[in-house]
């Protein structure tokens, strides 16, 4: 038998109370039932899910799961319950009171608030709300990624299409849960969000993406959420999936899925929870007793029976039965049990079990949480076109004016006043809904009676508006007389859709009704038409026919009034579209907020080297020097310079779509390097890298200015001059100021086997009285390190400490005048120098091997002290040509010359392969990045 860590209670030996704890179930009712009392007692259950059909407040619930806590803490448990609950805000709610716990937009509603910041806040209220009710599993986040999104019936239960995006919030919301002491459980794995759905509701969904479309999109967030280290478990979803690789009935009962995927492939380490084996696909075809069976096997250690006592014994005893057919080992019992007694470790003990917060904690939380969920429902409300002004309607419309609201019928939702209400009248339908998909009990049609859902928007309106609002429902039956004479009467018509993609009838009707307005337009009559998506906003989102589209991402009472003061003008929208919608200016800035994860040398190194092949093959021919440019290139290790590097990269593939290098050096931040995958442009990936790296280079300590473009390493020496005027407008765009740059060059002499000094150069050195001799090492060291400091940038003086130390292959020249005055100095290198490992351009391409001298960053005094400049320069180029000669170059490289120093060079044969422009701004010009 595998040993189990110290801490562990002797009674897990005992393998009836190790199977108990595999096992997470829940039942019908608001109060402990025997059902439910006996699967603690006897079957030692060790967890425990709540669904809105249990809970009633947050009174009730409070004192629900603390008598289920005390009922396992009489029974023996030497640890509490896990108690699980979906609370994911917008519609998928289990707990409601409005007294207490407050309601919080969807997951894309927090995404179009903007901020990731705003989804901890989110994340970290509704956890402390839940936990003092106690609370200590939470089912969630959700890290699916909508692929062909208007379809899917995840809908506004995930962040957007953009793996990367849902990525960032479904970290955010990881970590404020975490902040506030509950464990996490991300889901669906290994994807709801690209669901085809074949046949009778008994069929279950399936994926048809392959493996490596999965990697690239779907597996994104999952593995982005299991890198942060604080993603407790994962639900493991009962989608088949049907691609060339894989052919899988029931993802939650395949060890490809469990055990291959997630825990080898991604590294998962944690507690793997399945999907309710309940489900009537998953029953019909193999049974709850085998499908349990196949679920441990597959590798999960939570198996989730939903509600059926019956089918619950079922499951217990298929447990049982596979031991005794050895088809599961003890060892393998025993894997899942440490894992989950490691997660009721972190996030319950008795004492906290025992004694939650309460009505008192919420008593005190609850104002500050109702404001932020104002603040939330006020950011998150969208208006994506308004092409007609029709926004506010205090603006667009007379009071006396009629205003005509059409709603379709939805039911409402299950943690809601309306809900509430319902059950307190005993008018309740016998299958109210839970919170799982509505697949999952066969029950996927969104559409029920809920006349009353929409009753108080009008209400509110007509009061906000201080004019009449006619108000009616639609229906499958699309539009009947009763419309047609209330669309005459109104002269704004706003309709309501929720999900119209999946209930084609709101699309048919919505369509049927512009149309009308649009012939009544042409009569003369004044007929304005408003729709609101009140769930998904693709609803109507690529159709421009519809002139003013506002998008809410749910119709709980909370975002209902923050549209009434959108429409009447009392807020202005500030919420924007999620993943591929955003088109707006506006929209891009605040976007794709692409994950922006600091270098490590031995995960991105490999990734950086074929980010930079990419480069090279899509550069234009000036830039060939890329080729010669690896991952080694920008890592110093200079005590004086300090370095941070940045990567936008696919964390399934472990390619890089974007690199930014950083330095810090005297007082100067500097960006040495922004390169992005040329597959992956004009998607922010840019944008994201710089505000990063301009965020860290202006918060620290002491800097007094940014630059753009770096000598050493010097492979991005600005902005490139031959890319014209986008590139430049682009950092513009950015905030930099471009007005005044300093033009930077490389220069070469091909051939130097050929190459001949000009005739008279010598000789005008020599009357000049201009002497040069070559230095290595210390000696001579600061008479050049001071002429440098004095005319050079800092991290230029960096060059020349870092080339006075390669005595072997390195060397400084020095050009002396009178009384041996120091008016110029140049660095040579002979090939193969380390110096070349961090110059491109001194580097020869892999099918070239011929040797290359470099001569660099040649620094002569002001005009005012060397008037003879130009002289001096060519002098120093001269002596560095003598020096690659000597040490058998074919071929020169002049690196780093700056400004004005081109013409005499020039003339000497060098001829310019790049050109940069360098730009120095004041860190003000980021200030809103602080």
């Amino acid at each position: 038998m595998t040993e189990l860590d110290a801490e562990s209670d002797p009674l897990w030996q005992d393998l009836d109370w190790a199977i108990g704890q595999m096992l997470i179930m829940g039942w019908d009712g608001t109060e402990v039932t025997p059902q439910i009392r006996n699967l603690i007692e006897q079957h030692h259950l060790g967890s425990v899910l709540l669904t809105a059909k249990n809970l009633k407040s947050a009174q009730q619930t409070a004192k629900l799961v603390q008598e289920l806590q005390t009922i396992a803490h009489q029974a023996g448990h030497p640890q509490p319950l896990l108690i699980a609950l979906d609370q994911e805000n917008g519609g998928v709610n289990s707990l409601y009171d409005e007294d207490y716990i407050c309601q919080f937009p969807s997951s894309m509603g927090q995404a179009a608030a903007g901020t990731a910041d705003l989804a901890y806040k989110i994340a970290k209220a509704t956890a402390t709300e839940i936990s003092a009710v106690g609370v200590n599993l939470i089912l969630g986040p959700v890290l699916d990624v909508l692929h062909n999104a208007r379809y899917q019936p995840t809908g506004v239960r995930a962040v957007s299409d953009d793996p990367q995006e849902a990525s960032q919030y479904g970290i955010a919301a990881i970590n404020g849960y975490k902040d506030a002491g509950i464990a996490t459980c991300g889901k669906h794995f290994p994807s709801y969000g690209n669901l085809d759905f074949l046949g009778s509701s008994l069929d279950i969904p399936i994926i048809t993406q392959t493996l490596e479309e999965l990697s690239l999109s779907a597996l994104v967030p999952f593995r982005n959420a299991i890198a942060t280290g604080k993603l407790d478990a994962v639900f493991v979803g009962g989608c088949g999936i049907n691609n060339p690789s894989m052919s899988v009935n029931h993802a939650c009962l395949s060890d490809q899925v469990v055990d291959d995927l997630l825990r080898n492939e991604l590294g998962f380490q944690g507690v793997a929870v399945s999907e309710c084996l309940e489900m009537e696909g998953l029953r019909n075809e193999i049974g709850v007793k085998t499908g349990t069976v196949m679920a441990v096997e597959a590798g999960c250690d939570l198996v989730m029976l939903c509600r059926a006592y019956d089918v619950q014994l079922e499951a217990i005893s298929g447990l049982k039965l596979g031991v005794e057919n050895e088809l599961i080992t003890k060892e393998r019992i025993y894997t899942s049990l440490k894992r989950i007694l490691r997660m009721k470790r972190a996030c319950t003990s008795w004492q906290k079990a025992l004694n939650p917060g309460g009505i008192s904690l919420l008593s005190k939380i609850h104002p500050s949480h109702l404001a932020l969920s104002l603040r939330a429902y006020d950011d998150s409300i969208a208006v994506m076109r308004d092409n007609e002004q029709l926004l506010p309607l205090t603006s667009s419309m007379h009071q006396e004016e009629e205003l005509l609201l059409l709603t379709p019928l939805v039911k409402p939702l299950p943690a809601s006043s309306m809900t509430k209400a319902l059950l307190e009248a005993k008018n309740n339908r016998a299958d109210a809904p839970n919170v799982h998909d509505g697949w999952l009990h066969g029950g996927r049609g969104a559409i029920m009676s809920g006349e009353g859902v929409f009753r108080e928007l009008g209400r509110s309106l007509a009061r906000a508006r201080h004019g009449k609002l006619l108000h009616t429902s639609y229906t499958a039956n699309g539009v009947r007389p009763v419309h047609e004479n209330l669309i005459n009467r109104a002269s704004c018509i706003i309709i309501v859709t929720a999900d119209a993609n999946r209930n084609l009838y709101q699309a048919g009707f919505t369509k049927h009704v512009s149309m009308m307005c649009s012939m009544l337009r042409a009569g003369g009559q004044k007929k304005s038409l408003i729709v609101v998506a009140v769930s998904s906003p693709y609803d109507f989102a690529m159709d421009k026919s519809i002139g003013t589209y506002i998008c809410t991402f749910d119709f709980t009472e909370t975002a209902m009034a923050a549209l009434v003061r959108v429409l009447c003008g009392k807020l202005k929208p500030q919420g924007t579209l999620p993943g591929t919608l955003r088109k707006s200016r506006k929209a891009l800035k605040s976007r794709q907020h692409w994950l922006v994860e600091a270098y490590n040398r031995d995960r991105d190194a490999r990734g950086l080297d074929d980010l930079l092949q990419a480069l090279t093959r899509a550069s234009a021919p000036a830039h060939r020097f890329l080729q010669t440019t690896s991952a080694h290139t920008f890592e110093l290790f200079n005590p004086n310079i300090e370095e941070a590097h940045f990567v936008v990269r696919n964390s399934s593939t472990h390619a890089l779509y974007g690199f930014c290098a950083t330095y810090s050096v005297q007082g100067t931040g500097i960006i040495g390097a922004l390169f992005v995958d040329p597959a992956k442009r004009n998607v922010s990936i840019g944008r994201s890298l710089q505000r990063r790296a301009l965020r860290g280079l202006t918060q620290k300590p002491g800097v007094k200015k940014i630059q753009l473009g770096m000598a050493f390493p010097g492979v991005f020496l600005g902005i490139p001059a031959d890319d014209g005027a986008g590139l430049k407008q682009w950092f513009a765009n950015g905030g930099w100021d471009l007005q005044f740059p300093r033009r930077i060059a490389n220069m070469t002499i091909g051939t130097l086997s050929t190459w001949s000094a000009p005739e008279g150069l010598l000789q005008s050195i020599q009357r000049a009285n201009i002497s040069f001799d070559l230095i290595r090492g210390p000696d001579g060291a600061d008479s050049v390190l001071g002429h440098v400091k004095a005319h050079a940038n800092p991290e230029v003086l960096e060059l020349y400490r870092f080339a006075l130390q390669e005595t072997k292959t390195c060397g400084v020249v020095r050009a002396k005048g009178h009384a041996d005055s120091l008016l110029g100095t140049v660095i040579i290198c002979s090939p193969g120098s380390q110096l070349a490992g961090f110059i491109p351009p001194l580097q020869p391409s892999s099918s070239d091997d011929e040797m290359i001298g470099g001569i660099i960053a040649p620094i002569v005094g002001s005009a005012a002290v060397v008037p003879q400049g130009a002289l001096v320069l060519q002098g120093l180029a001269l002596m560095g040509l003598r020096q690659n000669k000597a040490h058998k170059s074919l071929r020169s490289v002049l690196s780093w010359v700056p400004d004005d120093a081109y013409e005499p060079l020039l003339a000497m044969g060098f001829e310019v392969v790049q050109a940069f422009e360098e730009f120095t701004n004041s860190p003000d010009n980021w200030h809103d990045l602080a």
